[in-house]
């Protein structure tokens, strides 16, 4: 900390109640997020054992699968806080919708 710079506080993280629509949307946007990113979608690939895309289409709509993609963005530190940055949210908010998915 500068001695010499006028003290600024940092603006309050709000971070928001979610409700089960709100955390299977982040999870959806994190299955985006992973898609998007060629390296995280072979490694999400092999560690789920999603055979094809349209399997993980088609699973989209299990609130336990939607769970697992969560998962597999909170499982690294950078991961979670650039998909977090991605959507402009508090890096928590992932680990927030993990709670309130099977």
């Amino acid at each position: 900390m500068d001695p010499f710079k006028p003290y600024q506080p940092r603006p309050k993280v709000v971070i928001p109640k979610l409700t089960v629509n709100d955390a299977e949307t982040i999870a959806i946007k994190a299955m985006a997020f992973i898609a998007a990113d060629e390296d995280l979608m072979p490694r999400f690939i092999n560690l789920t054992g999603c055979g094809s895309v349209d399997d993980m289409r088609g699973r989209l709509a299990e609130r336990a699968f939607l769970g697992s993609v969560l998962d597999f963005v909170l499982g690294n530190e950078q991961t979670t806080i650039a998909f977090a940055q991605s959507l402009s949210l508090a890096p928590e908010v992932p680990m927030l919708a993990r709670a309130k998915l099977p």
